[in-house]
């Protein structure tokens, strides 16, 4: 009976990390494009203001001509998946995708 519980609060756990990351993945994701695509629009202060809204850190910013890259990371959002560390994402944007992004109504 107490094998029974140790092994389903451990399976527990172990589903509860997964989500976590997978949580941690998707906002570390959804952080780097709106970073990249507005660093890309109006440059790298913008592309920090984003990343920060979205609860990430820029940890890179890079424009070449008309593409921007980003990288950004999001701390562990459960304590259990502290163990794993900040989970980074990275974004790119090119200048004329990000304009239209930025302002829908506009064509161009």
């Amino acid at each position: 009976m107490v094998l029974a519980m140790v092994l389903a609060a451990a399976i527990a756990m172990g589903i509860a990390r997964i989500g976590g990351a997978a949580s941690d993945r998707a906002q570390a994701q959804t952080a780097a494009d709106a970073a990249a695509l507005a660093g890309a629009a109006e440059g790298p202060g913008a592309a920090r203001a984003l990343a920060e809204a979205n609860g990430a850190r820029l940890v890179s910013y890079r424009q070449e001509g008309l593409d921007t890259s980003v990288a950004v990371e999001v701390g562990p959002s459960r304590p259990l998946n502290r163990v794993t560390g900040p989970t980074r994402a990275t974004g790119r944007a090119h200048r004329d995708d990000a304009r239209t992004q930025a302002s829908p109504g506009r064509s161009g």
